[in-house]
């Protein structure tokens, strides 16, 4: 008789149903966790599969897109790139620690799957607010775990961004990135060749941690979080270190046909995918699986997500070459089963069989939904906003204000716990546009790349809720733009879509409308989705009470500096003059921005449009002009406007500016507006005539805003008259001291 067991396992009564028809009969206890957990959102992408057809995946330099572990990309003829971003939400909300830990080691292994060494790590955090004692808690706890694994693994943390909201408070945000290379040519996916071949488990031995975590990152949250620590996972990034070199030694040796991460479902779902993907069934033999707790029983082996483990494919003959390596590594190693010609997955235990399913009910015949979308009632209460109608603010005053806020001040106590140069391949450290690396380590001996690699992660949730569509435009356009402010040109992104609970029709509105912007602006940009993450049910209920994140779409662009020429954001001298570029003739709106935030108080108005040909025509300008020579820094104007942009070029350079400025728009719009397609150049004054023709040329408009000085102070002047002077070494202490003075403040 059917039961309601299925719940326990994420499973609906209709899912359970399904799983009855196609096998015909019910499923044991081992086999219906195992579906539940590959069913689940986690595993399957069940809600958002129809809508991430809309991104394209392929171009020239494309050499594997999504549907492996992570996405690789030519670099050049010597050497190729793999990357993925992936998210550890709800487990980094229970255990701030280990759950970000986990998350780097998650990120890491993906990319080593391919065959590449992992040489970048980056981290894009949403918390709630800071005067909340919890979200300190999260906080410090995230960044210590993502800083313990990645420092201690020796993989540089260098790019990220951090966001307060309110409405993250109980659901935080961790996406962890990683970037690797690889030899050209030398790619391993997670596929046999034929049948007969064996599966071998490297790395830590398998405990009880981390069972039913597919299942918990797929569902929405409570307040009870105690229940669910036994979910998340614990890592350790010294076997973390061991098994990157075992498993480039195993490489090297060529001893593999193919590589496969354990991570959501284990055992149970690495091997199953690795079966689906060759077209084969698999065996599994439960009692070869080194364990390190006593009594653990088939569901616990198979589904156990204890990290730092990885299923190697191979040839019989080359397993005892194999454990060789392992064991000069203090690695676990053992032959766990074999790939069958029938395409069923079979567990035994001690000679019994305990799971035997049909491989294509595990991993494809999932349910794919496509479930109701409606556009959100507050979309039409948020529309109706007239700027015009807001009092006019003390210059001085919002800009103090907004340099305190926690969304523009520094973020340097948070990226300065990471070790962003080990390795030394950093060019470019965090803190600006985009972080640049150099490939000097070689692959072999005879294997270099002349050419620079540039990284960065973007997202504007606030802009994504205000029009997803829009939002999901402008998130790509910034991530590209920054990546032309060092003289990069994106080769790939890699994303990770974090929104609430698909089986509200509002929040599928959300997550098609942000997919179809992103796509489109990706499609217009030339820039291919190579590789991704889903993170659906970011939604906490609290007494019948639902709260769900905003829509939060993260963008990871790579891209390659092809003639080492870069550049970062600070102004360089005294007596530079600064010109802002882009789209320049449309009035400045401060829809969802910063300022309308904390000196308003409000969230409403809708997304300042990208205009993509500009947007495009902009970056292939801002490569001509470092190509050329022509502009000594670029930034990108974004949160808190072109003030705050200024500033940043300013701050750590003990120069001053004067900036005079000739506009009939309200000065505290046009100075903190946040449209986007508009960067801050530095020029020298005899290159200005030739950087404006050549600006001109290119379709683009331009206005001097003014020139640098040596002495320390910000001067803002309105058609020749003054309107503020200000020191900027308090502006600067403000800037750089208030994120770590708010952590430390006891409420």
């Amino acid at each position: 008789m059917m039961t309601e067991i299925y719940k326990l396992h994420g499973l609906t009564k209709e899912e359970y149903e399904r799983i009855l028809e196609k096998l015909g009969r019910e499923p044991n206890h081992v086999e219906l966790g195992i579906l539940g957990a590959m069913w689940s959102e986690h595993c399957s992408y069940k809600s958002s599969k129809v809508f991430l057809k809309m991104f394209p995946t392929k171009s020239e330099r494309v050499v594997q897109g999504p549907g492996e572990n992570a996405g690789v990309v030519m670099l050049d003829e010597h050497v190729w790139i793999a990357f993925k971003v992936e998210s550890h939400n709800h487990p980094s909300y229970i255990e701030p620690f280990n759950g970000a830990a986990t998350g780097v080691g998650g990120i890491i292994r993906d990319v080593l799957s391919m065959g590449a060494r992992p040489i970048a790590l980056g981290n894009s955090l949403r918390f709630g607010p800071l005067n909340d004692p919890k979200t300190k808690h999260l906080v410090k706890g995230v960044v210590k775990g993502i800083s313990h694994y990645g420092n201690s693994i020796g993989v540089p943390n260098v790019c990220g961004e951090t966001f307060f909201e309110e409405c993250y408070i109980t659901n935080p945000l961790v996406n962890a990135f990683c970037l690797g290379v690889l030899p050209a040519g030398r790619i391993y996916t997670s596929r046999a060749k034929e049948p007969g071949q064996v599966l071998v488990l490297i790395g830590s031995s398998t405990g009880r941690d981390g069972i039913h975590g597919a299942v918990m990152a797929s569902g929405e949250f409570s307040q009870d979080k105690e229940s669910k620590r036994s979910h998340v996972q614990v890592g350790d990034p010294y076997f973390g270190k061991k098994l990157i070199e075992a498993i480039m030694e195993i490489i090297e040796k060529d001893l593999v046909v193919g590589l496969q991460d354990l991570g959501a479902a284990g055992l149970a779902g690495a091997s199953s995918e690795v079966a689906n993907k060759s077209r084969m069934g698999v065996e599994l033999y439960l009692e070869k699986v080194p364990l390190r707790e006593e009594g653990m029983e088939p569901y616990e082996i198979l589904l156990s997500e204890s990290q730092e483990r990885m299923l190697l494919i191979t040839d019989p003959e080359k397993v005892d070459e194999i454990q060789a390596v392992a064991k000069s590594h203090h690695l676990e190693c053992a032959l766990v089963g074999k790939l069958t010609d029938d395409g069923y997955f079979r567990a035994f235990f001690n000679g019994q069989v305990v799971a035997e399913l049909p491989i294509s009910l595990i991993v494809e015949e999932a349910p794919v939904y496509v479930r109701e979308r409606k556009e959100p009632s507050y979309i039409a209460e948020i529309r109706n906003f007239h700027q015009e109608q807001l009092p006019e603010v003390d210059l001085k005053e919002a800009l103090y204000t907004l340099l305190s806020s926690p969304n523009i001040c520094a973020k340097e106590w948070i990226y300065s716990q990471y070790d962003y140069q080990v390795g030394t391949n950093t060019v470019l450290k965090p803190g600006g546009d985009a972080a640049v690396l150099r490939i000097k380590w070689p692959i072999r001996p005879q294997i270099k790349s002349d050419k620079l690699i540039a990284i960065t992660m973007e997202g504007n949730s606030r802009m994504t809720y205000l029009n997803p569509y829009e939002g999901g435009k402008f998130v790509v356009a910034e991530a590209c733009r920054n990546l032309a402010c060092v003289g990069a040109v994106p080769v790939g992104i890699t994303d990770c879509l974090n929104f609430g609970n698909p089986e509200r029709p509002e929040i599928m509105w959300q997550l098609e409308q942000a997919i179809k912007g992103m796509a489109d602006a990706c499609q217009y940009f030339g820039v291919p989705v190579v590789s991704g993450n889903v993170s659906l049910y970011n939604e906490t209920v609290e007494q019948k009470t639902a709260r769900n994140i905003y829509p939060t779409p993260v963008v990871v662009a790579v891209g390659v500096v092809e003639n080492r020429k870069f550049l970062d954001h600070k102004f360089k001298e005294d007596g530079h003059l600064i010109f802002l570029i882009g789209d320049l003739r449309r009035g400045s709106k401060i829809d969802g921005s910063e300022f309308l935030k904390r000196i308003h108080g409000k969230v409403l108005g809708d997304v300042p449009e990208v205009n993509l040909e500009k947007e495009k025509a902009l970056h292939g300008l801002l490569l001509r002009l470092i190509n050329e020579d022509l502009i000594l820094s670029a930034h990108d104007v974004s949160t808190g406007g072109l003030m705050v942009c200024l500033l940043e070029c300013l701050f750590g350079t003990s120069l001053g500016a004067t900036i005079n400025l000739y506009t009939g728009e309200r000065l505290d719009f046009f100075l903190f507006s946040e449209n986007p397609t508009r960067v801050v150049v530095s020029v020298k004054k005899e290159d200005a005539e030739t950087f404006k023709d050549i600006t001109e040329a290119e379709g683009i408009d331009w206005v001097l805003l003014g020139r640098t000085t040596d002495d320390g102070i910000l001067r803002i002047e309105l058609y020749d008259e003054p309107v503020m002077e200000e020191k900027l070494e308090p502006l600067e202490e403000l800037w750089k001291n208030t994120l770590e003075k708010a952590l430390s403040h006891t409420l």
